[in-house]
């Protein structure tokens, strides 16, 4: 069974911040290579959105609705709705992942 593989607003944002990022800092060459890894990463999620694991985040604050899949160091949250996948969230592992979450995920 296929699932349907979605961004979100603000997913696609986080890609297009990322992609900014990488090319005015590294090279553009470089940010192609990630952006199109990442997109690899999740378009497999199509055959089996099941395989990532719960955030431990947001498991500490007993949420199971979201997943997540990583292209090191970027984490990729995602939550599967019927026969939907939708990419919530794209960033940096490095980043203050607490607080990102709890801003985008949770609205506080």
């Amino acid at each position: 069974m296929t699932f349907a593989v979605l961004l979100t607003e603000d997913a696609g944002q986080d890609l297009a911040d990322l992609y900014d990022y990488i090319s005015r800092h590294d090279a553009p060459e470089k940010a192609d290579y990630v952006l199109t890894q990442i997109e690899k990463a999740f378009s497999g999620l199509s055959e089996s959105p099941e395989r990532g694991a719960y955030p431990k985040e947001l498991l500490a604050v007993g949420i199971r609705e979201n997943r997540e899949i990583f292209f090191k160091p970027y984490r990729i949250i995602y939550r599967i709705l019927q026969k939907k996948v939708y990419m919530l969230l794209i960033a940096d592992g490095r980043r203050d992942k607490q607080t990102l979450l709890q801003r985008r995920l949770l609205g506080a």
